[in-house]
């Protein structure tokens, strides 16, 4: 009886635990989000358990039924289904595919295990079906990002990277060529900084789109950042040329971009061009030669396509040279000042002197300021520079001052740049104290690109320095397109005649007449009048007659360091 008894309870509680276990399988099963479908190859039966319901509204209980599963999918999947369910098919331990249900839209993994008995026949075989749905979306997002530009959804740049290495094996093998255009729009900034950024994403979306149907298997295209685009063309040639590809653009560019906030925007673009394997061996190279040609564009005016020559990149490559000298040289103050003198044309005595700075770089070379000055603009060093030019033409004005005591007039070029600087009057105002030069001492000398970008701006400051007693000189007068317009517009006292006048005033006619009209006409307007690059005693003399104020150039003085100022200084109060 005892034993009966233990019997018994040894099975109860077998019983227990095998419910326990069928149980937790059970919600195993049906808090999973995968279904299975067992079959028995000795009873040839068909199970199905867990999650079943939430991939198919039909059980599988027969071979037959199997067809059933095939119609769930779609069309491309059917023949990978068939292969793994395929009942007959006993030799394969395990396989897993991915499908995509046709109505619910999920995308299911499908793996098939089969079990061997000992003597490796089969004897179970079970197929899993997974929901991988968000899986599938996060890879395929993770491989649009690999690929594509958010913005635009044109190729991003390291995949245009690739697919032009690709162009460029290809080109080699086959003795062809391959062609970069590296786009930017022209003045970006404005657009973004006028109208917002939202508008400048919109307008960089729209012209993407539009390149974007220049897109064949010869042609791709990329947004690399901002406003920025490159075209990659294998052989170009034809249809597919640069410039016909150019062509195309600009005539796109004849009409304005319209946006979903009702703007009509039209822009332009500037263009570089570099070629396989004429400007380089391989892709990064090729695409910086076109880029740095892009900059060349936009210094030519903008607007255009500039193509690659090794002459581009030597300046570009010497560029970057001075650009890094120059950051020494400015932290280490490396340059010098020299001073050319103005004299009075009527007696040729010293009226003032014009500071011009110099710079040794590191090869013991002087470069000129007119290769460094606009370097200098470019990356923002002209502020710093501007201001040592300042201070030291000061400080030396007002040693000569307190040792010869001769009138004189400073001159001073001032950038565009430091003009921009909120604190500009306040630094000179400050400096004119400390070294006690007294403002109409000082003429600030301006041209014509100083007031293209901000003219109102600019004119503002200018009238609060001249009503400080400031001089303000005009220089370069004539080279530009709108001078005489500024002339009743700005508070200048001086007006300098510019070099390309003087040079052919004595041997051409209409030359003279407009110089003699310049110098009447700004008399009339009770300005000052001083004549550049005087080098003849011929100039001097017709300047003389036509009742020019002032001159200055290599006739009685060029450029010179400060103690060769102060011998003229000296001659001049003996």
């Amino acid at each position: 009886m005892d034993e009966l008894r233990y019997q018994i309870d040894l099975l109860n509680a077998t019983n227990e635990k095998l419910s326990k276990e069928e149980k937790m399988l059970r919600l195993i099963c049906e808090t999973s989000n995968s279904a299975f479908l067992y079959y028995n190859f000795a009873e040839g039966s068909f199970r199905t358990v867990a999650n079943w319901s939430y991939f198919f509204d039909f059980t599988v209980r027969n071979i037959q039924d199997l067809n059933r599963l095939y119609d769930c999918v779609e069309e491309q999947y059917v023949i990978p289904l068939r292969e793994v369910l395929f009942i007959e098919k006993q030799h394969l331990k395990s396989q897993s595919i991915e499908i995509r249900l046709k109505e619910k839209h999920v995308c299911v993994e499908v793996e098939v295990n089969i079990v061997y008995d000992e003597e490796d026949r089969p004897a179970d075989k079970i197929v899993r079906f997974k929901d991988v749905t968000k899986l599938v979306s996060q890879n395929d997002e993770l491989t649009y990002m690999a690929y594509y530009d958010m913005l635009t959804g044109l190729y991003n740049r390291n995949y245009f990277v690739r697919l032009m290495g690709e162009f460029i094996r290809r080109a080699e093998d086959e003795n062809a060529s391959v062609a970069v255009m590296f786009i930017d729009f022209d003045d970006f900034r404005k657009i973004n900084d006028g109208m917002g950024i939202i508008v400048g994403d919109e307008l960089v979306q729209v012209f993407g789109q539009f390149l974007s149907e220049l897109m064949n298997e010869y042609i791709v295209v990329s947004h690399f950042n901002s406003d920025l685009y490159c075209i990659g063309i294998y052989d170009p040639c034809g249809a597919r040329s640069v410039d016909t590809i150019y062509k195309m653009i600009k005539k796109r560019l004849k009409s304005p971009f319209k946006l979903s906030g009702g703007q009509e925007l039209f822009i332009t673009v500037s263009v570089g061009v570099a070629e396989y394997p004429e400007a380089a061996k391989g892709t990064l190279e090729l695409i910086n030669c076109a880029e740095i040609v892009m900059f060349k564009a936009k210094s030519m005016g903008k607007n255009k396509v500039v193509y690659y020559t090794g002459k581009i990149l030597d300046d570009f490559i010497r560029n970057v040279n001075i650009e890094n000298q120059l950051k020494t040289a400015v932290f280490q103050q490396n340059f010098v000042m020299y001073y050319q003198p103005q004299f009075r044309t009527s007696d040729k005595k010293l009226r003032g002197v014009e500071a011009l700075i110099r710079w040794r770089n590191d090869d013991g070379r002087m470069v000129s300021p007119s290769v460094f000055i606009p370097i200098a603009e470019k990356n923002g060093s002209i502020v710093p520079i501007g201001t040592w030019v300042i201070e030291e033409s000061l400080q030396t004005y007002a040693e000569w001052k307190r040792k010869y005591h001769y009138p004189l007039v400073i001159s001073l070029n001032v950038s565009a740049v430091q003009y921009e600087q909120a604190d500009f009057i306040d630094k000179l105002m400050h400096l004119m104290k400390e070294y006690g030069v007294a403002p109409d001492e000082i003429e600030l000398e301006i041209t014509e690109s100083v007031l293209i970008d901000d003219f109102k701006v600019i004119t503002e400051k200018l009238e609060m320095l001249r009503d400080l007693g400031v001089r303000i000189s005009l220089d370069d007068f004539g080279t530009g397109y709108s001078s005489l317009s500024y002339l009743k517009r700005l508070p200048i006292d001086t007006l300098k005649i510019d070099k390309s006048f003087i040079d052919t005033v004595i041997t051409d006619e209409n030359t003279r007449i407009i110089t003699e009209s310049i110098v009447y006409m700004v008399k009339k307007l009770g300005f000052e009048t001083i004549a550049e690059g005087v080098e003849t005693e011929e100039q001097y003399q017709y300047l003389n007659e036509i009742n020019c104020d002032n001159i200055q150039g290599f006739l009685l003085g060029q450029p010179m360091p400060s103690d060769k100022i102060e011998c003229l200084l000296a001659d001049m109060t003996a």
